[in-house]
């Protein structure tokens, strides 16, 4: 197991009477790349700028390698931040951005200038020393960015929302390029976005922000199958999130009828919500599925179809390879594994806070 890098401890943050943060504890392990995921106004980016010393919190410690790094400036941190806005210097030459950090520290112009070839190679952009900033595209710019960043060698790399001005193609790119930048250089990274497919498909851990808590933290496949609660579910991916009586255990009553499922502890009668995911929902014959309804959508969206069904006065969200004609009266099908069954809410701050307070 990786030791435990950064620990925040009881942060908590306020902007003019408005609470961001609210005793936030986080543990980051080294060489994680950890994503902050949430909607704007949640928190993720002020947690980021806390840890990168451009933020002091109102209570509570940041911990880095066993020392306390609350008070210390951005410069005394083993770390560096890569912003949505590049931030690079169009005076400058590829090279001088570059070496900008090193030049600070005053190392000699032998060490500058293997460090420049390193970090250029690094992001695949050799050659590019003395190219001006504004002949750069987007993406060549951003990666100038990284490489900026990775020549200062910071145990942790900080990125906010660093794709954000990227189009989609070159978006999927570049989490490709993270990935394995992040595995060549054994280096922590720490990721914030409010675009859940980047999460998934980057992150080692995600930690699902909303109102300045932690709603849920894990790895993307328990974060996408299991959701703690019905925020998590909506957040990230699509779902039919279905208010429902949990009979007993392994049986759930949805929309009136009784589905088979595997999760127990939950007592007898008890209002629940449930997640469903659409590529989990299987369409069948009228007369083979646990309820019956009607095709009232359809849309092809290339790796399969998007088809909404009503049933039992729900309009069911429904994936399928299989295309099934608006008007085509269907049942609808699901494994009991397929069915996440959440405690409800009792209250609206419990909604905010989540399951981890």
């Amino acid at each position: 197991m990786s030791r435990t890098l950064i620990d925040f401890v009881n942060i908590s943050k306020s902007f003019n009477n408005n609470l961001v943060l609210d005793e936030l504890n986080l543990s980051v392990k080294e060489n994680e790349f950890l994503t902050l995921l949430g909607p704007s106004g949640c928190g993720k980016t002020t947690t980021l700028r806390i840890l990168g010393g451009f933020e002091t919190p109102d209570s509570g410690q940041v911990i880095f390698d066993g020392v306390d790094i609350t008070n210390l400036p951005p410069n005394k941190r083993n770390l560096n931040t890569v912003f949505q806005k590049y931030a690079l210097f169009t005076h400058m030459t590829i090279a001088e951005n570059i070496a900008f950090g090193l030049k600070i520290k005053k190392k000699s112009k032998a060490y500058i200038d293997d460090k420049i070839k390193y970090a250029l190679k690094l992001v695949n952009l050799d050659g590019f020393e003395n190219r001006q900033v504004d002949s750069l595209s987007g993406g060549q710019q951003q990666r100038i960015a990284i490489a900026r960043a990775i020549v200062n060698e910071p145990k942790v790399l900080l990125l906010d929302e660093p794709l954000g001005a990227l189009d989609l193609k070159l978006r999927q790119d570049m989490a490709y390029e993270l990935i394995r930048l992040k595995n060549e250089l054994g280096i922590t990274f720490i990721y914030v976005t409010h675009d859940q497919e980047e999460a998934l498909t980057m992150s080692d851990t995600i930690v699902v922000m909303n109102q300045g808590y932690i709603q849920q933290m894990g790895s993307p496949e328990d974060i996408y199958n299991e959701p703690e609660n019905a925020f998590v579910a909506d957040f990230i991916g699509e779902s039919n999130i279905l208010p429902a009586i949990m009979l007993e255990d392994k049986l759930v009553e949805i929309l009136g009828a009784r589905f088979a499922c595997v999760d127990v502890g939950f007592g007898k009668n008890k209002p629940v919500d449930v997640v469903i995911r659409p590529e989990d929902i299987e369409l069948v014959k009228p007369d083979k599925g646990i309820i019956n309804g009607r095709v009232t959508h359809l849309i092809f969206k290339g790796v399969h179809y998007e088809m909404e069904v009503m049933a039992n006065g729900f309009e069911w969200l429904v994936h399928s390879t299989s295309m099934f004609p608006v008007g085509t009266e269907v049942g609808l099908w699901v494994d009991p594994f397929n069915i996440q069954i959440m405690n409800k809410p009792e209250s609206e701050d419990e909604e905010a806070v989540g399951v981890n307070e």
